[in-house]
């Protein structure tokens, strides 16, 4: 029901041009869009999160680090690797997406095909050697458990000092960045744990996963919902993007620290967006980002996923939605539970250590309503339109494209004085700046060529205009009053 509700809203300014039913899915705007970017599923269940980690980690493996912050020291039953394609799967099917409808044409004409469009084991070898216990006491850091997990060293640390850890970790062949030292000491003032990883470069094969490192999955015990992501900002090089995909028994997941904003959507934009959805959202986002100041936590999918929910997941849907198997492989462990509800949101963060000072705390809310971020293009009529309710539906088809291009201006800043063909043909035609320069210099000349006469300006022109006005008054006053004398 929601559903037509929202396309006849879309619809109700410019008259009835569009049918009112479920749109086709065009494009997609996901993660891979952005660069210095990182994914992470979160699951809360109870005072237990479940957090898998993935990253874009480009470069030498040997280099690679990775050093989290957890609540508690972690069994080995904590930790499992997770597939790279669960993230893959959870993008493509809650990313922003466009989405497209046909008119029918009133003359009575059949309606063009509504094709859809094509979318788009533990292991037990030997550990790692790190620094003898009685070093480890000059550091003031103490090994609180060790693991080896496929192609993963894995130690457990807690420590007294900054300094000293960030010492024992360079000891110990950890490439850690020269300003970690004081992201490092609050959470130590916390009392939290460090869950560190490198890889084990006997284990590891390059030429496997695609060049990517495998993503990490670890559960944790808290009464606090966070994630930390100070540590990751250690090492910016400006402004980075995380998506979280978040899942819960209750509703919507929320950020409680800072804003939970919704992008727009259910926008109508021109046809001509859909070979550019992935810059058009791009720009979008920045454009939303810069309004709210630049610490805000972006809304951009919420649906009820449970395997058996029988209501609609998407509209449109870019596939299938996630079932049981997908779910369990994100860390939920209520997926096979008969009764419960799963709700899967997704949040998008821009942030910079001067925006983002804290991680990021979250809730589940009660929060059931359904979200996602859509853009919305329709296909004008084709075929004859000569009958009079032709001609009126081409009057309302320029006046949607009018607003279309508005919204286009105020959803991405897009520059539209130069689609001036968009309006009568519904093409992405752009003027040319010489075109521009001379349309320009037109609007400037309002008065006919051919009242100047050859080699006139426009203000000698209007000076002969006022002159003979002038004479004309002037010579009928006289005529007037030599009829009174």
């Amino acid at each position: 029901m929601k559903k037509v509700i929202l396309t006849l809203m879309a619809i109700a300014s410019v008259g009835q041009l569009a049918m009112a039913f479920c749109g086709f899915y065009v494009a997609k705007a996901g993660a891979d869009l952005y660069n210095n970017k990182s994914e992470v599923i979160l699951v809360r269940d109870g005072s237990n999160t479940t957090i898998t980690m993935s990253n874009d980690f480009s470069g030498n493996v040997k280099d690679f680090a990775m050093v989290v912050p957890v609540p508690n020291v972690l069994d080995r039953s904590d930790i499992q690797i997770a597939d790279r394609s669960i993230f893959q799967m959870l993008d493509a099917y809650s990313a922003p997406r466009l989405v497209e409808y046909y008119d029918y044409n009133p003359c009575g004409l059949p309606m063009p095909s509504m094709m859809d469009v094509s979318m788009e084991k533990e292991s037990t070898t030997k550990m790692a050697t790190y620094t003898a216990l009685k070093d480890n006491f000059k550091y003031k850091v103490t090994i609180e458990a060790q693991y080896s997990v496929e192609e993963y060293d894995i130690v457990l640390l807690s420590a007294k000092d900054a300094s000293g850890l960030k010492r024992w970790l360079v000891d110990n062949g950890y490439s850690i960045p020269a300003k970690a030292e004081h992201v490092l000491e609050p959470y130590i003032k916390s009392g939290l744990k460090f869950f560190v990883v490198k890889v084990d470069l006997n284990k590891y094969n390059p030429k496997a996963n695609g060049g990517f490192l495998r993503p990490l999955q670890i559960k944790v015990k808290s009464d606090k919902f966070m994630l930390p992501i100070r540590l990751g900002m250690a090492n910016s090089v400006g402004e980075q993007d995380m998506i979280v995909y978040a899942f819960s028994k209750r509703g919507r997941v929320e950020c409680t620290n800072y804003r939970t904003v919704k992008m727009p959507t259910d926008n109508l934009v021109p046809t001509f967006i859909k070979p550019k959805f992935g810059t058009f959202y791009t720009d979008v986002f920045k454009n939303e980002y810069r309004k709210v100041g630049k610490n805000a936590v972006f809304l951009e999918y919420a649906w009820n996923v449970t395997p058996t929910f029988n209501g609609m997941k998407c509209d449109p849907c870019v596939g299938n939605p996630p079932y049981t198997r997908e779910i369990t492989m994100a860390g939920v462990p209520w997926a096979n539970q008969n009764g419960v509800t799963t709700f899967f949101t997704r949040l998008h963060v821009r942030y910079t250590l001067d925006k983002f000072p804290e991680d990021l705390f979250f809730q589940e809310t009660p929060n059931t309503e359904m979200y996602q971020a859509r853009y919305v293009i329709t296909n004008p009529a084709t075929g004859d339109l000569s009958c009079a309710e032709g001609r009126v539906y081409q009057d309302k088809l320029r006046l949607r494209r009018r607003k279309e291009l508005i919204e286009l201006a105020s959803l991405a800043r897009w520059n539209t004085d130069s689609y001036y063909d968009y309006i009568a043909h519904g093409t992405d035609k752009v003027r040319s700046n010489k075109a521009k320069e001379t349309d320009h210099n037109s609007k400037n000349i309002n008065v006919p060529f051919w009242f100047f006469g050859k080699g006139s300006t426009p203000h000698k022109g209007l000076f002969l205009l006022v002159f003979g006005m002038l004479i004309v008054y002037s010579v009928k006053r006289l005529k007037l009053t030599l009829v009174k004398g």
